[in-house]
């Protein structure tokens, strides 16, 4: 039971910092017009995000 809860705790924690970093990367993409640095941050949170909670789904 504490680790069902343990895993959703983290699954929302970690969606919320995805969205926070998915801001900071539009912002970099319209304000400072630097496509190659918003793209880069968008997509490596994303993965991180992915495996970070497949690896703590998985034990």
């Amino acid at each position: 039971m504490t680790h069902t809860i343990f895993d959703i705790i983290f699954l929302l924690i970690s969606l919320y910092i995805l969205l926070k970093t998915i801001g900071y990367g539009l912002y970099e993409l319209k304000e400072k017009q630097n496509k190659s640095g918003g793209v880069t941050v968008i997509v490596f949170s994303i993965l991180v995000v992915i495996f970070s909670n497949v690896m703590m789904f998985m034990y």
